[in-house]
């Protein structure tokens, strides 16, 4: 959901989104409260980190609350570690209506962390 809310608000920007626990296929219920926020992120992958460890990058950001302990050492060039971090929905445990709440909760939780990440951060470091 954060890959999906940052590229919507700067469709220049590069970004790549993996997981310690990756499954190759997303959440369907994060793709439905996307969708409903008007960000598709359907065609997005459920992608290891493994696969950008080594890689040079401006920011790596964890999410999830065990991601900033779990996360693996990156061997690449990272410039800024960030740890924002979110209850992970897809955990919640109750009935239908209450995981679904809990995936829009989070969902407006990582728009409103990432908004005010672009707009403290990156705008103000992409005009310097």
């Amino acid at each position: 959901m954060a890959h999906g809310f940052l590229q919507s608000f700067d469709a220049g920007l590069t970004v790549c989104s993996a997981g310690t626990e990756a499954s190759g296929k997303l959440n369907p219920m994060a793709v439905e409260v996307m969708k409903e926020a008007g960000i598709d992120i359907s065609h997005h992958t459920s992608d290891s980190v493994a696969l950008y460890i080594d890689q040079p990058w401006d920011y790596v950001i964890t999410v999830c609350g065990g991601a900033n302990e779990n996360c693996p050492v990156f061997l690449g060039k990272v410039k800024h570690r960030l740890h924002i971090g979110f209850d992970d929905p897809s955990h919640a445990v109750g009935s239908d209506a209450f995981i679904r709440s809990e995936f829009i909760r989070v969902r407006d939780e990582i728009k409103e962390g990432f908004r005010r990440f672009y707009d403290d951060v990156l705008k103000t470091s992409m005009k310097a």
